[in-house]
């Protein structure tokens, strides 16, 4: 992927002022808009900005021509004259007219949250599949708004808005784009079939699935690394994790499962990114169990653990077994810990606590355990055969005549997907 600008200029620091429009729609959805703020904040510290101040308006509608009041462009102006920024970042997503409105009365650099975004997966993509997904996002997004993004993309100078496709394609007309697009979707399909294939063999060979899902820097990959002595990147960073790892994790039993570490969920995450990334997010998808890592310690604890149930159910992967992980209950007060749900399929812990780490592979291998049963199958009948052998640990085997009679330890969850086929072999 062509990172024209990016590559062959030097950045100019990225210096902005941040915006949030407050209106009655906002306000009646629910959205706490303070730690949205705040969360972009982070956002912009992550794709590299200098944060200089941040300036909030309440109003009923959105203004069609420049998404906030006339009045408070021209506050904008001054603010940003008078602390040498030289961009804007709104915490809604804007239209192309606005930002070529916006861009054209202020003289700055205009981003949205949904772009912003977009950026920090762009710099942090380093597979062949995150790069193209990445890119796949960016334009889809794009494209409606390229009369808008004309300033953005002749700025000299590079930095956020900038990266992932490059200025050149994005210059070149609707068209050339519309290709693009479908090439990357072609390429994307070509992966996706890998994937399944990959996924397929891993079924066939009877390996368990676990996933590790969670709201960005829940402590997910800090998880996957002492649960599997993975070498992965850990950063205390938005989004540090974008390209899925997965690793093997023996559990008490000495039986082994493939843990994978899935890339962060965030309220408001772009929708051409969630179809973008669909492949990836389908790793959840396929999981036998899905670990839910949660930041036990946020204060948006219980509004992130529903943006992330949201996203699981845009994927159908709400009804997957899951436990849930509270982290960091080290960083938590007493008081914090005490409002935690407990019992079945909760569990306060942390990374760090190796009694925690034993619990939660104790807790996997209780999930993943079923009840031992016994099929007496034909022996001509191998697809069912080795359906018992993708679902469940063969314990005996033994020959009947023209049978062959299975014990079998199988998964729940599993039994119940694969029962139509296998229960008239079923012994009592």
């Amino acid at each position: 992927m062509a990172n024209s600008t990016h590559d062959t200029q030097t950045e100019i620091q990225d210096k902005a002022v941040l915006v949030s429009l407050i209106t009655d729609e906002v306000k009646r959805s629910g959205i706490n808009t303070e730690y949205s703020l705040e969360e972009l904040v982070k956002l912009a510290e992550t794709a590299g900005v200098e944060v200089l101040s941040v300036l909030t308006q309440n109003r009923e509608s959105k203004d069609s021509k420049w998404f906030i009041g006339k009045g408070k462009v021209d506050e904008l102006r001054a603010v940003a004259e008078e602390l040498g920024a030289n961009t804007a970042i709104f915490d809604q997503e804007l239209s192309g007219a606005q930002v070529r409105n916006l861009e054209e009365s202020l003289d700055l650099k205009i981003i949205d949250r949904t772009q912003l975004i977009l950026d920090i997966f762009a710099q942090r993509a380093k597979t062949r599949e995150g790069i193209i997904q990445v890119e796949l996002a960016q334009l889809s997004y794009l494209l409606p708004r390229l009369s808008g993004h004309g300033k953005n993309l002749s700025r000299l100078g590079g930095g956020i808005g900038t990266r992932g496709p490059g200025e050149s394609k994005l210059e070149t007309d609707r068209r050339h784009i519309r290709d693009r697009i479908s090439d990357l979707k072609r390429q994307l399909d070509e992966v996706m079939r890998h994937r399944y294939l990959h996924r397929e063999r891993r079924q066939k060979t009877g390996i368990v699935q676990v996933a590790l899902v969670g709201y960005t820097n829940a402590g997910k990959s800090t998880l996957l690394k002492q649960l599997t002595a993975a070498d992965v990147y850990i950063e205390n960073q938005l989004f540090a994790t974008l390209d899925p790892t997965s690793r093997t994790m023996e559990l008490p039993s000495g039986k082994e499962v493939i843990l994978t570490d899935t890339v962060g969920f965030i309220q408001n995450l772009p929708h051409d990114l969630v179809a973008s990334f669909r492949a990836t997010l389908e790793e959840a998808n396929e999981a036998h169990l899905i670990l839910h890592v949660v930041d036990a310690s946020s204060d948006m604890r219980d509004e992130q653990m529903k943006v992330v149930e949201s996203i699981l159910e845009q994927l159908g992967a709400a009804d997957k077994p899951q436990i849930v992980l509270f982290n960091k209950k080290d960083a938590c007060t007493p008081e914090q810990l005490e409002m935690l749900p407990s019992g079945e399929g909760y569990l306060k812990i942390s990374a760090f606590d190796e009694t925690d780490l034993l619990r939660i592979r104790e807790l996997i291998q209780e999930h993943l355990s079923g009840d031992t049963l016994r099929f007496r199958i034909p022996a001509e009948r191998g697809d069912l055969t080795s359906v018992l052998y993708r679902i469940g640990d063969v314990l005996l085997t033994e020959y009947d005549g023209n049978d062959v009679i299975y014990e079998v330890e199988i998964q729940r969850g599993e039994y119940e997907k694969y029962g139509h086929a296998l229960s008239e072999f079923t012994e009592s």
